[in-house]
């Protein structure tokens, strides 16, 4: 009886505290003033007209793990369509094994980021295509490499030429960033935050529209706002206080290595925030394994506030609304190799 009792009592005073932080009457316009819907269609890219024909070129060289020297990764590897659009790891496992500097971010909605990369030394997602190809940790394979390889299949030549018409020479690394690009673009998910922000009350419990209260309050989404909560802008990771080194590593000072400017040390993209519970771990560093803690550490980090259980556990309710409908993909089958196919090399090459 008397733990029945104290059971009781528990409930009743969760469903006050419940009630006495109440959804604001105006939330969604405010909520509007700050982030954006998902569109209903793919969105256009800037210089690249896209198309049915080059979007499944794309879909299969993103799944295509002869595009690295190994044979054995592929888009894919680090950004599995499968498990959030990333691989769940620290950082990601690239070329001989060999372990990457920074955790892999995910590839849905990433067309919405202004820049690519944690430090944003891509300005698109072409670019950013081309970047893991040639780095010696992850696929550490040459742009003339990727061409001999795919112009060595009559069928990925074909392709090419359905998706660049026009063209006399169509098999290059440009335009194969550019398909990669192309099938990226349709990796969006729209979310139950995207129902509401469109007009439905229903979209969203209301702890999730109270941690959205909480979110725009306690200025969370002056980093995080836009369509993808975060893409936009570059901050300093330890605004107010900075984290240990076991967080914010200090052989890693961001955007420095891009722009050599003191001020830009330590200093990253705001992470986007779309489908964030499902890409553990946190941070570039990608030594965070739980939402809940990440979002204490940036409450003290960046605003100099220790947010409390009951304000992080709305918070995280608010930011699992962010947790998309992804998109069907049928895994492709890809082109046989012929005799003019350049064999995979497992060799580690030291400048």
């Amino acid at each position: 009886m008397k733990k029945l009792v104290s059971t009781v009592a528990a409930i009743l005073l969760a469903t006050a505290a419940f009630a006495a932080d109440p959804v604001p009457a105006d939330l969604r316009d405010s909520a509007l003033e700050i982030f954006k819907p998902l569109p209903s269609t793919t969105p256009a890219v800037a210089h690249n007209p896209i198309t049915p024909d080059k979007i499944a070129l794309g879909k299969a060289l993103f799944f295509d793990p002869r595009i690295s020297a190994s044979g054995v990764f592929s888009c894919n590897s680090c950004h599995n369509l499968g498990t959030g659009g990333d691989d769940n790891l620290e950082t990601s496992i690239g070329h001989g094994w060999q372990k990457g500097p920074r955790n892999a971010p995910t590839v849905f909605n990433a067309v919405f980021n202004k820049a690519q990369f944690w430090d944003g030394r891509a300005e698109d997602l072409a670019a950013q295509a081309k970047g893991p190809v040639q780095a010696g940790v992850e696929m550490a394979n040459t742009p003339t490499q990727v061409v001999t390889t795919l112009k060595s299949m009559p069928d990925y030549v074909a392709w090419f030429k359905a998706s660049f018409p026009g063209e006399e020479d169509p098999v290059t690394f440009d335009n194969f960033a550019k398909a990669i690009e192309a099938f990226e673009a349709t990796l969006v998910t729209p979310a139950p935050f995207d129902a509401f922000l469109n007009g439905d009350d229903n979209a969203m419990t209301a702890e999730q529209k109270q941690g959205l209260a909480l979110f725009i309050d306690k200025g969370c989404s002056s980093c995080h706002a836009g369509i993808n909560l975060g893409g936009e802008g570059y901050f300093p990771f330890g605004l107010i206080e900075k984290p240990g080194a076991d967080v914010l590593p200090e052989n890693d000072k961001g955007r420095f290595a891009v722009t050599n400017t003191a001020d830009d040390s330590y200093v990253f993209r705001a992470a986007p925030l779309r489908n964030i519970a499902l890409t553990a771990p946190y941070f570039h560093s990608g030594k965070v394994w739980d939402l809940k803690q990440a979002v204490g550490i940036m409450g003290v980090s960046q605003l100099g506030e220790a947010i409390n259980d009951q304000e992080s556990d709305k918070i995280v309710a608010f930011l699992e609304s962010l947790t998309g409908r992804v998109p069907e993909v049928t895994y492709p089958i890809l082109p046989a190799e012929t005799d003019k196919t350049p064999r995979p090399s497992g060799e580690i090459k030291h400048n």
